[in-house]
Order: structure tokens, then C-alpha cells, then sequence
């Protein structure tokens, strides 16, 4: 798990005008949360966390204002739609050594058994409960040999140490389909015509 220091600063107006204003001066407005407390209101530099949200599940250590440093994950990230840009940023506050609930990549290896078969990503992001300066970056599931009506469930995905499920065991992660619906026989569609 990728470790990233960002520098934030305490902003105390609010609104979509600062917002924008902070916007304007490449920075993101953002929000830390933390169990039981009041949120912190930060301002964030917006080319560094760009860069560190491309890494899933990052760890971010915040020096806000210069002083008080604090570990956070993000929970969830605002884009433009259009431009891609960050617009806001939401940070739960962690502590080393605390459980967190993240959602991690699901990806596939291998080749599906000869047949025109479709790969289906029930979730393509599989909910875990793991240590918060501990979290896998993702889980690689092998497809190989797999044939239409074939399904990977959440308990036969091999998890990092020290990550738990946190869905049902028996949820449906992948599973494969028929690329083509087959045709009925020419002699039933006469019948259907009848």
C-alpha cells in the first residue's frame, strides 16, 4: 500500500464562490472526517492529489497548516464531468492499526475456456475490511478454463493476510456467460408462426 505526504491548510469560507475561488489557484477543497468529531474544512494542493488518488485505497498522510500531521483514506472524490478535474474530496481520518471497510480492484488472469464466452464483473470492486495502513491495492482472480454458467464467489477469492470479507461469502464475483442466445431450430419457429 502506497504511503503519500500532502500538505492542507484550514479554509474557513465556504460556499461555491471560495470553492471556486480555491479551484481557480489548482487547489481542492476537502473535508476530514473523523469518528465522533467535528469535520475539518482543508484546502489541498490539487496536482499532488491527483497524482496520489491514482493509486486505489492510498494512504494519505496530512501536515495540515504545517503542525498537525494526520493519516486519512479517501472515501469519496467529486470530478468535473466533463474535464475530469478534481472538484472536492471527502477523507475519513484512520489510525494505524485501525480496521477500515475499503472496496479493492477485482482483476481477472488467464484465458476462458475455446466457445465465445463472456466475462461478467458482478463486482469489479470487492468489499474488505483491513488494517488501515495496510490495504491490498487489489485481488487478481484466475479465469482460466472457465465455461458459460461458471461463477467465482467472494469466499473463493484468496485475500491478502490480514483482510476480511465484508460481503456475503456467497455473493457472485465473476461469472461467465454465453456470448450468443442459441437459436431455436428451424421446426419450433414454424410451430410458433401456427
Amino acid at each position: 500500500m502506497s504511503e503519500v505526504k500532502i500538505s492542507a491548510a484550514t479554509r474557513t469560507e465556504f460556499g461555491k464562490g471560495a470553492a471556486r475561488r480555491i479551484r481557480r489557484d489548482s487547489n481542492v477543497p476537502g473535508v476530514v472526517y473523523e469518528h465522533g468529531l467535528e469535520p475539518l474544512h482543508v484546502t489541498l494542493p490539487g496536482h499532488e492529489l491527483l497524482m496520489a488518488l491514482r493509486t486505489p485505497n492510498v494512504l494519505i498522510e496530512l501536515l495540515i497548516d504545517g503542525k498537525e500531521t494526520q493519516l486519512a483514506i479517501p472515501k469519496a472524490v467529486q470530478r468535473d464531468p466533463l474535464k475530469g478535474f478534481l472538484e472536492h474530496v471527502d477523507l475519513l481520518k484512520v489510525k494505524r492499526g485501525e480496521t477500515v471497510q475499503v472496496e479493492i480492484p477485482v482483476q481477472t488472469e488467464g484465458e476462458l475456456a475455446p466457445g465465445g464466452y463472456l466475462l461478467e464483473h458482478v463486482l469489479s470492486a470487492l468489499p474488505v475490511e483491513a488494517e488501515a495502513t495496510n490495504i491490498p491495492e487489489g485481488v487478481t482472480v484466475s479465469v482460466a478454463g472457465l465455461e458459460a454458467g461458471a461463477a467465482i464467489l467472494a469466499k473463493d477469492i484468496t485475500l491478502p493476510k490480514g483482510t476480511k470479507l465484508a460481503v456475503e461469502d456467497d455473493a457472485v464475483v465473476i461469472q461467465v456467460l454465453s456470448a450468443q442466445a442459441e437459436e431455436a431450430p428451424e421446426g419450433e419457429d414454424e410451430a410458433a408462426e401456427a
